[in-house]
């Protein structure tokens, strides 16, 4: 083998691993990590307030709206931003080639074809989720930088239309009163956390010209959101759960004060530094994996037939 080949082969050995580089990078943007374990509470709430359910297509749509919608929207919204500091779940970003904008997309694009087989009402939460996301990051709209419409697109998107996803693909084709009350709180449960990762991005945010809720109201007014939406949501939600399932929403309800207390000791500490992201992240990630997981339990223990068998032998005790 002469030296031209052995260049050629060299040349060629690098152009795959810039490809496989590019790959995964895209792949981190996508921070499914985050969608998992932060963002799926409230599309499980969904399917623990219904009174069957689909494992199967619940499942199905799980992997769709947390890998496919969120992950596409994080990744589109990653490509606008051009972040060099750290954002949520990823302290160091990649930086982002051309080609992952068209690829966030696409992958949006499957989901909705992926949505289809559920129904119409489901198809359409789930389109409007994704018409929210584009409407905050998009520079034609760019909802992110004024604190209003950031808390309307991610209320909306991925709080609010997530536990209606999470009803409907449990089987339902009808939505009633209790599961808009608690959609609502989980749109302000997880909006009072949403800010939080703002305080650590002041700098790349200013640079952007983003008035973002942080800068707009300061690390105080962060706070102060914080309690409101914390608390209200976690009343509502805990007062549905109460409605339809008492020992359920009280113990959803302890959880949440005993977390909310925690989180708020620790916001207390915050100082709108970079250093903080660590601080954030413990912070989003304790409070989102207290409810995932209790809300993991309790699906399971509604669905799966084990309160059934725990009634009949109260049944055959008695």
């Amino acid at each position: 083998m002469n030296v031209h080949q052995l260049m050629y082969l060299e040349k060629q050995r690098q152009q795959s691993a810039g490809i496989i580089r590019e790959f995964w990078h895209f792949v981190l943007h996508l921070r499914w990590h985050y969608q998992l374990f932060i963002l799926s509470g409230g599309y499980l709430l969904g399917g623990v307030l219904s009174p069957d359910l689909d494992f199967t297509w619940f499942g199905i749509q799980f992997l769709n709206v947390h890998l496919l919608l969120f992950g596409g929207a994080t990744a589109y919204n990653s490509f606008w931003d051009n972040d060099e500091g750290p954002i949520g779940g990823l302290q160091n970003p990649p930086e982002m080639s051309p080609w992952m904008w068209m690829a966030s997309l696409m992958l949006q694009m499957i989901g909705v074809l992926l949505a289809i087989p559920e129904g119409t009402y489901f198809l359409t939460v789930y389109i409007f989720s994704m018409l929210f996301f584009w409407l905050y990051s998009t520079p034609w709209a760019r909802w992110k930088s004024r604190p209003l419409k950031s808390l309307i697109a991610i209320g909306i998107s991925t709080g609010f239309n997530s536990v209606l996803l999470g009803y409907l693909a449990a089987g339902n084709t009808t939505v009633p009163l209790l599961v808009f009350v608690a959609a609502l709180g989980v749109s302000l449960l997880l909006l009072s956390l949403y800010p939080i990762s703002q305080i650590y991005q002041q700098d790349e945010d200013t640079r952007r010209g983003d008035q973002t809720f942080a800068i707009q109201y300061g690390v105080q007014g962060v706070r102060r959101f914080y309690v409101a939406g914390y608390f209200g949501g976690l009343l509502l939600i805990s007062t549905v759960l109460i409605t339809l399932h008492s020992w359920l929403g009280l113990i959803f309800g302890i959880i949440g004060v005993v977390t909310g207390v925690i989180v708020l000791r620790k916001l207390n500490k915050l100082t709108a530094q970079k250093g903080d992201y660590y601080s954030v992240m413990w912070i989003k990630y304790s409070t989102s994996l207290a409810f995932v997981g209790f809300l993991i339990c309790a699906l399971f223990l509604k669905h799966s037939g084990i309160q059934q068998v725990a009634q009949i032998a109260e049944i055959l005790l008695q």
